[in-house]
């Protein structure tokens, strides 16, 4: 190839490369050429030299050599090497790059020039990649431009308006009388950019959008113009008049409008007159339908416009096209919370969604399905969620379950209901739920004392019928362990009773034993559950005995801990066997604990971190508080007193020292107290409490306990903490990072501090999360411990 052939010629070799490596050639090839001809005296060829360079540049190569070409070009006064000049400016050059300072000069004079076609160069190139130094400089020519008589000129002189206001949000004062009149125009370009350039200046000055609330009414007069107007085949697309402009005019209204009485009332019959009479077959008229719904819900309208508003968004999930159906599904999430009745018209619609094959279309489906979960409709609906979550993608299982668990724990009609919908999910998604649903599903089977007959034969069905489901079998072996007599005594009214053995549950537990699907925590609970069974059967103790004697050797710790003590009550403890292992008592719903629960995803706005700084002073510890573990297995021999609130509720056996121990141990009871805890924060919704506990003379371990008490779930909690450089720390992982609403669950995490020195402890957590599609940020201050801490 030749160094002097055409662009088009250029472009036919290069795209005749049969390899990449014979492209590269070419082009380097030719970009040695035109560098040689770059450093030539003027040769008339400049021009196509610089046009040959950008289609270099556009195929990824580089050409940053070509930028003082551009800079010559631009001096030129040629209008055919100006016009390559400014696109190669606009295209190799940005505010970053020295060169472009250079042609500044050059861009004020061509801004007064005589021909119109150099002005819009110089006005493009400006909007395109001017820096705040160049707009400030060249302000005042703008502003000039846009009183010109010229509707081409003001066209392109109020998008380069637009574009300084956003660069320097300053010069907006400069350019807002001359906003003003140019809504007087007919041209239909100057009314879009003009439109424009107000909707910056409102947004960005609170004076000028008080300013601007006075022209509504004649934006209301536009508006009408457009929306009656007949057949225009200049601005006519697809049936609809300018939808460009009504868009933005629509969106200029929705601006004026918010939180201002006035204003929304001079819109809103303009508002039902949109709505009304734009077709929305095509997508012309439905972008305007759907600005009109985001203007309606966003001003102060009446309570039928919204309604309207409301059905406007349920003819979208009609619509053939998914991205129609995804907004409009989107837009009903936003305002489910204030026009709630008005949105469950279209429950039916928005559960067929749940059917499309499109994964977005169908989680928006499921998230908006789940807020319209109610007391009158939480049986119909949740037929449809638990038909969904037998089919839907695995990406979706987590939260459609967490999902399901929220709206029975809130709307459930009554107890069995509730529990046959948790079983229901375990069953189809057990392995799709969250950690805290066992214990969650625990504390509401104590509550029911009606149902235990009914649960413990319906969890041995499914306990027989597949124990691959960790969670279900979890549930399955404390109910057993814990109404084992129930189960075997075979009366049961409220489902068909089933003749079962003591061997038949022996035999169901020890093949949850022996399974190696069984993870470490669910042995444990089948364990638990077998030596329970020990004082609710008469026959199979023996049997008992020796499964519990079995995993005394575990290589699991905690198996083999807890089979080492239970073979102690057998043999040592004996006599206190019935008393230590009676049922539990029902569990208190205050009891930390979380509920399962998904926050809808949105827009994330950013907030400025606010520092609180507390002076915790924590109560004084008490100084008895360690129960020798061995004293089970020998006695330390050093007597010890249990605390009051055991010795009230303890059988009688239970009231000597080893009795204390021992039911501390077995029983979960706290004769230990609590370490203190202390709340550190406290701010929207939500509070964060501090734990300390000491381990050694120089570790100590601190627990954050984080609750909400908003109306709506808590998500993406972060917490994060600094200490001296003398101190060293380890963070363990948290127990989550979504904190329930009204305080049905908590979030834990444990931190590990090591302090050889022993110097004054200080500590700085960080506190990050999301609360009503807000990124909230917090620091907090620590600087005082108990004494009793080092």
């Amino acid at each position: 190839m030749s160094p002097s052939v055409r662009l088009q010629e250029m472009i036919r070799v290069i795209r005749g490369a049969r390899t990449q490596g014979e492209e590269r050639g070419v082009i380097q090839r030719e970009c040695a050429a035109i560098r040689a001809q770059f450093r030539q005296a003027d040769n008339g060829t400049r021009s196509h030299n610089l046009a040959k360079l950008l289609y270099v540049h556009m195929l990824g190569y580089p050409a940053h050599f070509g930028q003082m070409e551009c800079v010559r070009l631009i001096a030129s006064p040629r209008y055919n090497e100006k016009r390559v000049g400014y696109l190669g400016a606009m295209m190799l050059l940005d505010e970053k790059q020295d060169a472009s300072l250079l042609i500044t000069n050059s861009i004020k004079n061509d801004l007064s020039h005589s021909s119109q076609y150099v002005q819009s160069l110089a006005l493009c190139t400006l909007a395109c990649m001017g820096s705040a130094e160049m707009c400030r400089d060249l302000a005042p020519e703008i502003d000039r431009l846009l009183r010109a008589s010229n509707s081409y000129i003001k066209k392109k002189a109020t998008l380069c308006a637009v574009h300084m206001v956003r660069k320097v949000p300053e010069l907006g004062e400069l350019f807002t009388p001359a906003a003003r009149s140019l809504l007087s125009e007919k041209n239909h370009g100057v009314l879009h950019g003009a439109v424009v350039l107000i909707t910056e200046l409102c947004e960005r000055n609170p004076n000028t959008l008080e300013q601007f609330r006075k022209v509504v009414p004649e934006l209301v007069l536009m508006m009408k113009g457009l929306v009656m107007s007949g057949y225009s085949p200049e601005h006519n697309v697809a049936g609809i008049s300018d939808p460009f402009l009504q868009v933005r005019i629509l969106r200029l209204l929705r601006i004026l409008g918010r939180n201002n009485d006035t204003a929304s009332d001079a819109m809103n019959d303009l508002l039902a007159q949109v709505a009304t009479n734009t077709d929305s077959s095509k997508t012309a008229g439905s972008a305007v339908l759907y600005e009109t719904v985001l203007t309606v819900m966003d001003i102060k309208s009446e309570s039928g416009l919204r309604v309207l508003a409301v059905n406007i968004l349920g003819r979208f999930l009609l619509n053939n096209d998914r991205n129609i159906r995804y907004i409009s599904m989107t837009s009903l999430q936003k305002i489910v919370q204030t026009d709630h009745n008005a949105v469950q018209r279209h429950r039916g619609t928005i559960v067929d969604c749940l059917k499309d094959q499109d994964a977005s279309v169908k989680r928006r489906a499921l998230e908006l399905s789940l807020a319209l979960v109610s007391a009158v409709n939480i049986r119909s609906l949740m037929k449809e969620l638990l038909l969904f979550l037998s089919s839907c993608p695995p990406e979706l299982r987590a939260h459609t379950t967490s999902g399901i668990f929220n709206a029975a724990e809130r709307y459930a009609p009554s107890q069995r209901w509730h529990i046959d919908t948790i079983l229901h999910v375990l069953t189809t998604a057990g392995g799709d739920v969250r950690d805290e649903t066992v214990p969650n599903l625990i504390q509401l089977i104590t509550t029911a004392t009606e149902l235990h007959c009914y649960t413990v034969h319906k969890l041995y069905r499914a306990l027989i019928t597949d124990i691959s489901v960790q969670s279900l079998v979890q549930v399955a072996c404390w109910c057993i362990g814990e109404y084992g007599d129930l189960l075997l005594r075979g009366e049961c009214e409220e489902t068909e009773p089933v003749q079962v053995t003591e061997d038949d549950v022996l035999d169901a537990l020890e093949t949850v034993l022996q399974s190696h699907m069984s993870s470490p925590a669910t042995r444990g609970f089948a364990l638990t559950a077998t030596m329970k069974l020990s004082t609710r059967i008469t026959h199979n103790v023996d049997r008992i005995r020796s499964i519990v004697s079995i995993y005394g050797s575990c290589i699991d710790v905690e198996l083999q801990q807890r089979a080492v003590e239970y073979n102690a009550l057998f043999k040592k403890y004996d006599h206190m066997r019935a008393a230590v292992l009676e049922r539990m008592p029902v569990i208190d719903k205050s009891s930390p604990g979380h509920t399962n629960g998904e926050s809808a995803g949105g827009t994330i706005k950013e907030l400025e971190p606010t520092k609180l700084t507390h002076e915790i002073v924590f109560p004084q510890e008490p100084s008895n508080q360690v129960c020798d573990l061995l004293d089970l297995l020998g006695g330390s021999g050093e007597p010890f007193q249990p605390s009051p609130s055991l010795s009230s509720t303890a059988p009688g056996p239970a009231s000597s020292t080893a009795g204390g121990d021992l039911l501390d141990l077995l029983g979960g009871l706290d004769v230990t107290p609590a370490p203190p805890s202390v709340t550190v924060y406290e701010k929207n919704g939500v509070t964060l409490k501090l734990q300390t506990d000491r381990q050694t003379d120089t570790g100590m371990t601190v627990t954050l306990t984080a609750t909400n008490s908003t109306d709506g779930d808590i998500t993406g909690l972060t917490l994060q903490a600094a200490v001296p450089k003398s101190v060293q720390l380890q963070m363990k992982a948290p127990s989550g990072d979504v904190i329930p609403a009204h305080g049905l669950g908590q979030v834990t995490q444990t931190v590990l501090l090591n302090n050889p020195n022993k110097v004054s402890l200080k500590i700085r957590v960080r506190v990050c999360y999301t609360s009503q599609s807000s990124v909230c940020q917090d620091t907090v201050q620590i600087d005082s411990f108990p004494s009793t801490a080092w």
